[in-house]
């Protein structure tokens, strides 16, 4: 199993984040392997996936929670809003959001690819932190249900035991 790390944001305002969970950071999860993120992220209940980069402005999806692996290339991305961490992925790497916390893409290399993928296949929102989805996102935030498995472990993991019940 690879060494996971956590991050903590709170709510800076603009973007809520998620004061109950942390960010997982899978570093090298795939190394040597990014090729099979997108499979291996399905074979474990994470749907509704995508191939591409991650948006250069603030944003994050209030109803749903988000995997993030990198296929190839390099990024350094910023997480948690504007007072947040910034975080170099690389490929192999996994990085599991939980509903509510902000990110962007400060920078990248060209050929920087990324699979997204969701618990259950949730078809995701996408908020920017405007004033007016307040207090909405807030509710769906705590109201999201922590998924039922791991995209990278399956039925264990870290994320499992950090995010439990």
């Amino acid at each position: 199993m690879a060494d996971a790390q956590f991050f903590r944001f709170k709510d800076d305002g603009t973007i809520p984040n998620n004061p109950e969970l942390p960010v997982v950071f899978y570093p090298a999860a795939f190394r040597g392997k990014a090729e099979r993120i997108q499979q291996v992220f399905e074979q474990h209940g994470w749907g509704n996936t995508w191939q591409g980069g991650v948006f250069d402005y603030h944003h994050y999806h209030s109803n749903t929670h988000e995997a993030l692996g990198v296929v190839s290339g390099s990024a350094r991305l910023k997480l948690g809003g504007e007072t947040g961490k910034e975080v170099d992925v690389k490929a192999g790497d996994v990085c599991v959001l939980p509903a509510g916390t902000g990110h962007k893409r400060l920078l990248a290399s060209d050929d920087f690819r990324i699979v997204g993928a969701y618990p259950g296949g949730v078809e995701y929102n996408l908020k920017t932190g405007e004033p007016g989805e307040r207090p909405y996102v807030l509710e769906d935030i705590r109201n999201t249900p922590r998924p039922k498995s791991d995209p990278v472990y399956g039925e264990t993991g870290p994320l499992l035991s950090e995010w439990k019940a």
